[in-house]
């Protein structure tokens, strides 16, 4: 049994999921992607950050929602430890949060290279989307996006 619980993203188990989100990513990528996300992004109105924690009470899954424009949410700092199953829980909850928040949509961007998390949005309803902001001109990004329930 999987649970999903909002935290501040200094909490000492965010800081250790996140560490190993960030060194997943530099295998796959080269980079652990911490430069594109301040952690005061996920605090306040319209933003939150999750950690999934499974039966034994370990955390294996983070996640973040912040504003983006209008009605938009951005996904940040999605990782799930391969095999917790934590991915779609950790998703579902900040689909739940961003539409709770009045977001009509969600969109993110990840590297191509990470054929994984590519296919995990694929397989949620994630559909690409124009490049903004900071991936204009990355062709090494892909922006994906959703329309929310």
């Amino acid at each position: 049994m999987l649970r999903v619980v909002h935290v501040d993203p200094d909490h000492a188990d965010a800081r250790r999921v996140v560490a190993q989100l960030d060194a997943a990513l530099a295998a796959i990528t080269g980079e652990s992607g911490a430069a594109s996300f301040d952690p005061q992004d996920c605090r306040g109105a319209g933003a939150c950050f999750v950690l999934a924690y499974d039966a034994d009470g370990s955390a294996v899954g983070c996640g973040a929602v912040r504003a983006l424009a209008g009605d938009i949410g951005e996904l940040k700092r999605m990782y799930a430890r391969p095999g917790s199953g934590a991915g779609a829980h950790v998703l579902a909850e900040l689909e739940r949060h961003a539409a709770a928040c009045g977001y009509r949509q969600l969109w993110l961007s990840t590297r191509r290279v990470n054929a994984r998390a590519v296919a995990f949005y694929e397989r949620h309803g994630y559909v690409p989307v124009a490049p903004y902001g900071r991936y204009v001109g990355r062709s090494a990004s892909v922006c994906l996006g959703r329309r929310l329930p």
